[in-house]
């Protein structure tokens, strides 16, 4: 008996190329989404914990550490205008004359000895402390005898004030400029802590464009699926690109958000570095220093969504890739695919 083909064969042989393109085109858009998947979240999960740290970094050492500079010297600066005042007013000798001197020289040994943990210019920095705190005992023993020990020896008492304004002014070697070389350093060191490089501005932009390719390839998954398969909406491919899509906005919105408040931060701390160098009114420039230093604090707290978002985005990386791969392997694996392919 002639063995001849059943009707269903002769169907099946006639559907099998179309089946077998189908397969070949799942297995495609299943390996450009991980590929996409993974490229974008490894970009975007460290571009978005750098941000987050440098925010950290402003927050706990380089606005302190600037801030901590410009209130020293101030406070230095303030406590020789006070002595002074008093020589030249002749209030030296009246008891309790020298309280507002001294305040001022307490203030500032007090800033010395906090800058020593916050201050961002590494051993460099440390030096520089370790070599201003040894100037400043020099400053303070001759200081004091110029305002309470030669009250009654004028020649004494001036020579006194004078050798104490040189080692708190002294270029190059004096409190005050040691500090403003310290400054400078700090400055720069946090103008790139706060601003945002070109790194990561590339992380970013890898980031973005692998969402794009990503939710791009996702939609085209659906278009097949609906075409050859009959399928209107899948329900792994859809929530996919849904999370995708907010991944794209989320954390970018977060990072101008933190952005902003670095950008806010850096400006405020060159005004605050200006108004210690000018020495205009002292009185005044503490005032101001003091007022935008607690200010600064509070906005540079981060908001708590922005802290979780990291997180948030660490799961919907997850689900990005978990999610394609668990709907359209199910179809791949399904009776027809495996016998057409």
């Amino acid at each position: 008996m002639t063995d001849r083909p059943t009707r269903w064969t002769r169907a099946f042989r006639a559907r099998r190329p179309t089946g077998s393109r189908t397969r070949r085109l799942l297995e495609l858009h299943l390996a450009v989404i991980v590929l996409a998947g993974i490229v974008s979240m490894t970009a975007l999960l460290v571009s978005y914990r750098e941000v987050q740290n440098a925010a950290g970094e402003m927050r706990t050492h380089a606005a302190p550490a600037v801030q901590g500079v410009a209130a020293t010297q101030l406070a230095l600066l303030r406590a020789h205008q006070e002595a002074q005042a008093s020589v030249d007013s002749g209030i030296d000798e009246v008891v309790g004359a020298g309280a507002r001197y001294e305040a001022q020289l307490s203030a500032a040994n007090q800033g010395l000895s906090r800058l020593s943990d916050v201050q961002i210019d590494g051993e460099r920095g440390r030096g520089v402390l370790k070599t201003v705190t040894g100037v400043l005992t020099s400053y303070s023993g001759s200081i004091t005898p110029g305002t309470v020990k030669y009250v009654d020896d004028n020649l004494m008492q001036r020579q006194k004030m004078s050798e104490a304004k040189r080692l708190l002014d002294r270029p190059g070697t004096g409190v005050v400029p040691r500090l403003d070389v310290l400054q400078h350093h700090q400055m720069r060191r946090m103008s790139r802590i706060s601003s945002l490089g070109p790194l990561q501005a590339t992380g970013w932009a890898v980031a973005e464009l692998g969402l794009l390719v990503l939710a791009l390839t996702t939609l085209s998954a659906l278009w097949l699926l609906r075409r050859r398969c009959g399928r209107s909406l899948d329900a792994w491919l859809l929530p996919a690109l849904l999370v995708a899509l907010a991944l794209a906005v989320v954390p970018l919105w977060a990072t101008v958000g933190t952005q902003e408040r670095l950008d806010t931060a850096r400006h405020e701390l060159v005004r605050i570095e200006q108004r210690a160098d000018r020495h205009a009114d002292l009185a005044e420039d503490q005032s101001y220093v003091t007022r935008t230093s607690t200010a600064l604090h509070g906005r540079l707290e981060a908001e708590r969504w922005q802290s979780w978002t990291y997180y948030g985005a660490l799961g919907g990386g997850a689900l990005i890739i978990l999610l394609p791969v668990a709907g359209l392997s199910r179809r791949l694996n399904a009776d027809y695919y495996w016998r057409a392919g």
